[in-house]
């Protein structure tokens, strides 16, 4: 970590450079954003990890507008927490966010899968099965996120209603860091893969009922899973925290006197 970012918990050396000279259609707060979204994403910046204006700006070599304007786009998609006299933060991780995510998602999938599976061609069709074939390929956490978005955005491109497509984006976003942790547990992969398998043969049959009763298993399976998965670990930690310390030598000494 460099003096320059005083704290600021990126590595631009491991990362190569953050801001590249050659981004002519993407604003500066846009490229800050989301590189502190992947540093939010893959841990770097941790739960509840300050964001503090100052070192992000000099860790960019950026004023503190644009920084200002990431941080606002990274509260309104639910990244970041911003309190009076304390500044931003990273949002914690919750339970029933996770849940509650997936359920609308559920929701909104269900009607632009519904809508968009009359529109599917063959060529559409192709696309959707390369790009479940390549989730299912992917070992990477990092990568299955983004390939398993993709996959799930083809098969309701179709539909041609572009204000939905970008609500059931923004819940992709801000659901990241959750599916994060159901990729960490193996076993949970090849499930969804297998799910992913179901959901596109009722698409390439035209199964409007079929797909939409699948989609809406899937992603409310996932929702509960990263609720129980939180709401245990929450229990773990305040138990953990709630034990009592073991007594220094001094204590000892001083009872035993």
């Amino acid at each position: 970590m460099s003096d320059a970012t005083e704290g600021f918990p990126l590595d631009a050396r491991a990362r190569g450079p953050l801001l590249p000279a050659a981004t002519p259609r993407e604003s500066t707060s846009h490229v800050i954003a989301e590189a502190l979204r992947a540093a939010i994403v893959d841990g770097t910046l941790a739960p509840g990890a300050p964001l503090r204006q100052d070192a992000i700006a000099r860790h960019f070599s950026v004023s503190a507008i644009p920084v200002r304007e990431a941080l606002r786009q990274l509260e309104s998609e639910g990244w970041a927490r911003a309190e009076v006299h304390k500044g931003a933060s990273v949002a914690p991780l919750s339970a029933d966010e996770a849940r509650e995510i997936y359920e609308i998602r559920s929701a909104l999938e269900s009607l632009a899968i519904g809508l968009a599976i009359p529109n599917h061609t063959a060529a559409t069709l192709r696309e959707a099965a390369n790009l479940c074939r390549a989730a299912e390929r992917e070992a990477d956490s990092s990568l299955y996120v983004a390939r398993n978005a993709a996959f799930h955005m083809s098969l309701y491109a179709p539909a041609g209603r572009p204000q939905l497509e970008d609500m059931i984006g923004l819940l992709h976003r801000r659901g990241e860091r959750y599916l994060r942790l159901k990729f960490g547990l193996p076993s949970y992969k090849g499930e969804s893969d297998s799910e992913h398998a179901a959901l596109l043969e009722a698409v390439q049959r035209r199964d409007i009922a079929a797909a939409q009763s699948l989609v809406a298993a899937h992603l409310l399976g996932t929702g509960e899973l990263l609720h129980r998965f939180l709401t245990e670990r929450a229990q773990a930690e305040a138990a953990l925290a709630n034990q009592p310390k073991p007594r220094g030598r001094r204590a000892r000494a001083t009872n035993g006197s």
